[in-house]
């Protein structure tokens, strides 16, 4: 099975990355740029036939490693691998 997990800020958390990036778009002419928030995307694969099992074994990993519960939210999907969308 694959994972696709995408991490985000929490609503109210300062995303420097972000207000970089859209002062740099802004700055390239797109002036109706707004509200841009730069997170992060991680796809692994877990061997196993059970969603349940692995759906759990990613919100460890999450809680765990890949996010920062303090300052960031996260969702994810488990989709059969070799499975693309």
């Amino acid at each position: 099975m694959k994972a696709k997990i995408y991490v985000t800020h929490k609503k109210g958390v300062l995303d420097p990355q972000g207000k970089t990036v859209e002062s740099a778009l802004k700055t390239l002419g797109y002036k109706n740029v707004s509200n841009l928030h730069v997170g992060k995307y991680i796809e692994l694969e877990i061997d196993g036939r059970d969603k349940k099992k692995i759906e759990k074994q990613v919100i460890e990993m999450c809680d765990k490693l890949l996010s920062n519960p303090i300052i960031e939210q996260y969702r994810f999907e488990v989709v059969p691998s070799g499975v693309e969308g």
